[in-house]
């Protein structure tokens, strides 16, 4: 990982100097980290991991409430497939949007996005086109990111870094 970190140093340089954006750091890290890696091994290592992340109760609590209701729950994030496909199931979620990573023929990762990072207003693009227009359905979005606005202000129930900005 330091390797990776290195390669991708000038990236992550730029963007903590406002040079560059987040996007592209992103692209240089996963690039240096995951290329040539094998999507089973990863799918293998996010199996073991995802049991280890620490959940907040409270967002937990409010997730088990939308699916006692019968919602739809959809995890939305900027992050990575490779381990996000793992955690979603875990956690019971309906579906996922993310950033997908690009899988060569060989079942290894190019390193390269398989479209666009899942990020800010390409959140709300995302949802809308698996869902409709947003007047179809009532969406609540649980945000933590500056990544998360777009979500937070089209939805009717909104929550910021587990505050309620819209109950």
């Amino acid at each position: 990982m330091l390797g990776a970190l290195l390669a991708a140093a000038p990236a992550l340089a730029g963007f903590a100097l406002r040079l560059r954006s987040n996007e592209h750091a992103k692209a240089a890290l996963c690039r240096a980290a995951l290329k040539g890696r094998s999507r089973a091994e990863l799918a293998r290592i996010a199996r073991a991991w995802v049991h280890t992340i620490p959940l907040r109760s409270a967002l937990v609590e409010r997730l088990r409430w939308h699916q006692q209701r019968g919602d739809h729950c959809v995890l939305v994030s900027a992050s990575p497939d490779i381990y996000l496909e793992e955690a979603s199931r875990h956690l019971g979620f309906d579906d996922l949007i993310c950033t997908r990573m690009s899988i060569d023929g060989e079942g290894r990762l190019t390193g390269d996005f398989d479209g666009p990072n899942c990020w800010g207003p390409e959140k709300m693009r995302r949802l809308t086109e698996r869902f409709g227009p947003q007047g179809r359905y009532e969406l609540y979005a649980y945000g933590d990111s500056r990544g998360d606005q777009s979500m937070i202000d089209a939805a009717q129930h909104a929550w910021y870094r587990g505050q309620a900005v819209k109950p």
